[in-house]
């Protein structure tokens, strides 16, 4: 199994879970749970491979990626109720998810030899959409979008690392795996210790 199939697998599979995670927080039916696990599992690399014109969309490709979301969708379904905070455990699993996805975004990207502006897009877009989808279907804030947090900068971040240093390595490996733990750290450090941007705050006009 090549790197780039192997980072696809693990974001299908860490996603499907957090998408599993939210229907179960939405009390929504096993199909319910397969189709937010499937949505959040392919959609950022959907989008990425759609703007990349790759044929065929990577799911289409090795259709056992939705088979991996599905059972992911049905064990969760079943084991949910046994988490002490099952919000606690999405936000984490996310966050790994995060990462991971982003290294595949930039992976594929690189395969294609994009320009760094491209790579870095693509690996926000595979790394922060599905989420985003899974969180507008079943209608709450999108995590990418919680105030101050670092979510598209840690992905913004990670995917920046892997192009700074891709010159400097023959193969891909390190630059991915330099991304995915920089986009991880960022964003679990956000969650732990609270790191943030500034955020807007407007001002009462003065009289």
């Amino acid at each position: 199994m090549s790197l780039l199939a192997l980072l696809d697998y693990a974001a299908v599979l860490v996603f499907a879970i957090t998408g599993a995670l939210v229907a179960s927080r939405a009390q929504l039916d096993i199909v319910g749970f397969a189709f937010i696990a499937c949505l959040t599992a392919v959609g950022g690399g959907t989008i990425r491979d759609l703007l990349l014109d790759r044929n065929p969309i990577f799911w289409i490709e090795t259709p056992s990626m939705l088979g991996v979301a599905i059972v992911a969708a049905l064990v969760v379904f079943f084991t949910a109720h046994l988490l002490e905070s099952r919000f606690r455990t999405l936000i984490w699993l996310d966050s790994l998810a995060l990462a991971v996805a982003v290294a595949a975004g930039v992976g594929v990207a690189m395969s294609q030899e994009q320009s760094a502006a491209i790579i870095i897009v693509m690996g926000m877009i595979t790394g922060c959409m599905g989420g985003l989808m899974r969180d507008v279907v079943v209608g709450q804030l999108p995590l990418v979008l919680t105030q101050g947090e670092l979510y598209a900068t840690a992905a913004l971040s990670g995917a920046a690392v892997a192009v700074l240093l891709s010159p400097y390595f023959d193969g891909r490996l390190y630059p991915l795996l330099a991304c995915a733990v920089t986009t991880w750290v960022l964003r679990a450090g956000s969650l732990y210790f609270g790191w943030h941007l500034p955020v807007y705050k407007s001002t009462p006009p003065k009289s």
